[in-house]
């Protein structure tokens, strides 16, 4: 197994990020977060979607910098 095979727990994830667990949950909900998904009560979160995620996070904050330069 290598890393992007790595499942996260969402204690490990919050822990990465620096983010409360109620926000880990409250993305879910709103449908904003890296994808997760149950392995029956638990809930687990790929490596690589996460990955994935802060690049789209990434890219968004990138063009509203660019963004707000223009309009200024």
């Amino acid at each position: 197994m290598n890393n992007n095979d790595r499942l996260l727990t969402a204690d490990e994830l919050a822990d990465f990020l620096d983010v409360p667990i109620k926000t880990l949950y409250a993305w879910r909900y709103r449908g904003e977060g890296p994808i997760g998904f149950r392995a029956g009560k638990h809930l687990r979160y790929r490596w690589v979607d996460v990955e994935d995620w802060i690049r789209d996070r990434l890219q968004i904050a990138e063009a509203d910098r660019r963004y707000d330069h223009i309009r200024s």
